[in-house]
């Protein structure tokens, strides 16, 4: 037996799977109307001529279509107006604000935290070395609050490194002086 050939009790239509078959194709859905097509024919009767007004009051309602036509969910019945048309939507361009640099910027303490960095608290230099890099890309960016806000924290940092390394500089001096007059 081949493997690739079909079950016996195959056949060539597809299975429905549950759901109803589709209406025959017709040609005309609306027969004794003209088809749409490329040209325009004459309108039917009831129907106002080419160039003339049509109505604009509810006393004069507009003739039918076809026989009533369906837009959406809703049967059209005559004396009631046409369903609204589709509102147009202009589209406006975007437009970004963009603020440049402060025209006068705030201090952004970058050498103060390198010094303070690499001579006296290498933790609190880190850390205020990154508020310093962000008060100085607030600057350049226009942010007067972020790099106010920024710029003492940093400083804040700063002083505070300082203050630790300068103690600890004293603390060791005191030290190595008690420990070599104890030697001596």
């Amino acid at each position: 037996m081949d493997p690739s050939a079909p079950p016996k009790d195959w056949t060539k239509e597809k299975s429905s799977m549950g759901q109803v078959a589709p209406p025959p194709y017709q040609d005309n859905p609306y027969p004794g109307y003209p088809q749409p097509g490329p040209g325009y024919p004459q309108p039917a009767p009831g129907y106002p001529q080419p160039g003339s007004a049509y109505p604009h009051s509810q006393d004069t309602p507009y003739p039918p279509p076809y026989g009533g036509a369906v837009y959406g969910h809703q049967q059209y019945t005559p004396g009631h107006q046409y369903p609204p048309q589709p509102a147009t939507v202009t589209v406006q361009p975007t437009v970004f604000v963009t603020q440049g640099p402060l025209a006068n910027p705030v201090n952004d303490y970058l050498c103060y935290s390198i010094f303070n960095m690499l001579c006296c608290c290498l933790p609190l230099g880190i850390a205020a070395l990154i508020y310093s890099i962000n008060a100085r890309e607030a600057n350049h960016s226009g942010d007067q609050l972020a790099a106010e806000r920024n710029s003492r924290t940093a400083r804040t940092l700063n002083h505070v490194g300082l203050g630790l390394g300068i103690g600890a500089i004293i603390l060791m001096i005191v030290y190595l002086v008690v420990v070599v007059s104890l030697v001596h």
